[in-house]
């Protein structure tokens, strides 16, 4: 399986704008510059980007290996905050709240470690990756 996006970038760093397309046009030119990237402008930003891709592919790896143990999953909502220091994502931290049940507080911890461990967006981040998790 492969997917691809596109970025168009016009003019300088600081007064230049870009649009991103996903493959799916679930993004289609949609507006991200410097000022969406590292102040308060309209538009979205790559760590955004990252941010909502960790959310969501740690929120299905979590829901595969709960559904693996055999517990049913009312919900799993997500939060990955990315921090970016002197041009490097350093960071992403997972919240997590969840409703499932049956499934014992150690259990449902020792799922949620091998999902941070396990999901494919954090094995290719070169951060620091934490989780906070409970369940609701």
């Amino acid at each position: 399986m492969k997917r691809n996006a596109t970025a168009v970038w016009n003019g300088s760093v600081k007064e230049g704008a870009g649009k991103l397309t996903t493959q799916s046009t679930t993004l289609k030119d949609t507006q991200y510059s410097f000022k969406s990237r590292f102040e308060d402008g309209v538009g979205t930003n790559p760590e955004e980007l990252i941010a909502a891709a960790h959310a969501g592919c740690f929120a299905m790896q979590l829901s595969a290996f709960i559904t693996e143990e055999g517990f049913e999953i009312e919900s799993i909502e997500t939060k990955c905050d990315i921090e970016l220091v002197d041009g490097s994502i350093v960071s992403s931290h997972l919240t997590v709240a969840a409703k499932v049940k049956a499934i014992s507080e150690d259990t449902f911890q020792q799922l949620v470690t091998k999902a941070e461990k396990n999901c494919p967006i954090s094995k290719v981040l070169n951060a620091a990756i934490s989780t906070a998790a409970t369940l609701v």
